[in-house]
């Protein structure tokens, strides 16, 4: 028997997910619920959302709260998912930085950072236009780093290797053949690509830092998800930690306006992205 989510359970399951993962879900998402946590009430033998939940805040191990976290959490992503941001980095940004880093001399370090990095698409396309553009990877030091609520799809992306489907996705058949490896249905990243990155689990609400500023920021399409004080939240910490001349991509739906006052946006093609003022 289908278990049907109460009006007034709704109250206590949207502060449960806005706890635990930021994603703010309004009277009209019951249905949202219904259908992705239908199947948690028969494996942990709950017979009410009300139940769910309770169980959810009494598992010590959180492996309940990781599921339900899995479940509520949008995971769609491609290769090179919307051109505009690789063409932005491909022609503006990397270039820019460049230039800017390889005047000082020595070895030219870059940090990138792929927040809400799903299964690693964006954080593997970073590492093929990097490659496409510099060649030589060896005269540089960069680190992709990819963070993502989600413990599943975290390890999917360390892993890196993707279905037919996947890498048929946003890349054509020469740009597998160059940055892939298959084996059997599946296809790799090619050694070079995936030594450039490295992935964990981070909560982007929860209070973050890191020991150095990075160059690009992708943030793409999460806070769309977010109530504005958390929006505010997202964007002021992501402004700490970007570098003076560095750049921040968010979604094309998506706007900084009224929630950071440390970010200005500048224009390129048809593309916006953010800066610290200067």
């Amino acid at each position: 028997m289908t278990v049907v989510l109460r009006r007034e359970e709704m109250p206590a399951w949207s502060r449960y997910i806005q706890d635990i993962c930021g994603v703010h879900l309004d009277d009209s998402k019951g249905y949202l619920l219904e259908t992705r946590l239908g199947s948690l009430l028969v494996e942990v033998n709950a017979s009410s959302f009300s139940e769910l939940v309770q169980k959810a805040k009494a598992d010590r191990t959180t492996r309940l709260r990781n599921k339900i976290i899995e479940a509520i959490t949008t995971n769609e992503t491609s290769f090179f998912r919307d051109s505009a941001p690789f063409d932005l980095l491909r022609h503006k940004l990397i270039p820019d930085l460049i230039d800017k880093r390889s005047s000082n001399g020595g070895r030219v370090t870059l940090r990138i950072w792929s927040a809400a990095c799903s299964t690693g698409q964006e954080a593997y396309s970073t590492g093929i236009v990097l490659k496409e553009l510099l060649g030589d990877l060896s005269r540089y030091d960069i680190r992709i780093l990819g963070t993502d609520i989600s413990n599943k799809v975290v390890a999917h992306a360390s892993y890196g290797e993707y279905n037919r489907l996947e890498v048929e996705r946003g890349l054509s058949p020469d740009a597998v053949a160059r940055h892939f490896i298959r084996s059997g249905d599946r296809w790799k990243i090619r050694d070079e690509i995936r030594a450039m990155a490295s992935f964990r689990t981070m909560n982007l609400l929860e209070p973050f830092s890191f020991p150095t500023p990075f160059d690009i920021i992708f943030c793409r399409n999460v806070a769309i998800y977010f109530t504005d004080p958390d929006r505010t939240r997202l964007f002021q910490n992501l402004a700490k930690c970007l570098a003076k001349d560095g750049g921040l991509i968010i979604g094309a739906t998506e706007s900084i306006s009224g929630f950071c006052q440390e970010l200005e946006p500048k224009r390129y093609l048809r593309s916006v992205f953010y800066q610290r003022k200067q």
